[in-house]
C-alpha cells in the first residue's frame, strides 16, 4: 500500500523508510539506510547480548547482525528466506536490522511526526522518536542511535 502523497517543499520533508517487524511498524531515516538484502544466516558470536544474531560478510566487511524485535525486549525472530536486512549506519558503524519485510518509501514533514505518548514506557520511549498517523497507520519512528548505545558510547 503506498500513502498518498501529498505536495510539500524539499526543504520541509524527508524520506522515511518503514518496515515491520512482528506486528508492528516501524520507520527510520531513509538517509541512515546503505541498503537492504535478503536474510543470510549469521555466524553467532560468543559472549554477546542476545538481540544480536551474529555477523554476516558484506563483501568482505564484518557486519553485526541486530534482530530489531529482539532488541525491543520482544520474543527473538525465527529468520528465514521471507526476513530482510535493512544495512544502516549507526554513528560511523554499518549494522543490519533483521526485521520481517519493507513496506514503503514515505515522504513526510516534521509537523507530521507526533511526540511518543506520555503513557509508553521506558523501553519505547528509548527506541522511539516520534508516531506518524499515516493512511490509518500508526508507524513509530526508530532513534537508530538507540539500538546499539555501548557501540556509540565507546566510539565517542
Amino acid at each position: 500500500m503506498i500513502p498518498t502523497k501529498t505536495p510539500v517543499s524539499e526543504e520541509s520533508s524527508r524520506e522515511l523508510v518503514s518496515f515491520r517487524a512482528g506486528d508492528q511498524e516501524y520507520c527510520v531515516d531513509i538517509m541512515a539506510v546503505r541498503e537492504i538484502r535478503g536474510w543470510t544466516p549469521a555466524t553467532p558470536l560468543p559472549q554477546t547480548p542476545s538481540y544480536v544474531c551474529g555477523v554476516i560478510n558484506l563483501r568482505g566487511a564484518v557486519l553485526p547482525i541486530v534482530d530489531f524485535n529482539n532488541r525491543l525486549g520482544r520474543p527473538p525472530a525465527e529468520p528465514s528466506a521471507r526476513h530482510v536486512i535493512i544495512v544502516t549506519h549507526i554513528g560511523s558503524r554499518l549494522v543490519g536490522l533483521l526485521v520481517d519485510a519493507v513496506s514503503d518509501i514515505l515522504t513526510v514533514t516534521s509537523d507530521m511526526v507526533q511526540p511518543t505518548p506520555d503513557v509508553a514506557c521506558d523501553t519505547v520511549r528509548a527506541f522511539v522518536r516520534g508516531i506518524l498517523a499515516i493512511d490509518g497507520r500508526m508507524i513509530s519512528l526508530v532513534a537508530l542511535d538507540r539500538i546499539l548505545p555501548d557501540i556509540e558510547a565507546e566510539a565517542a
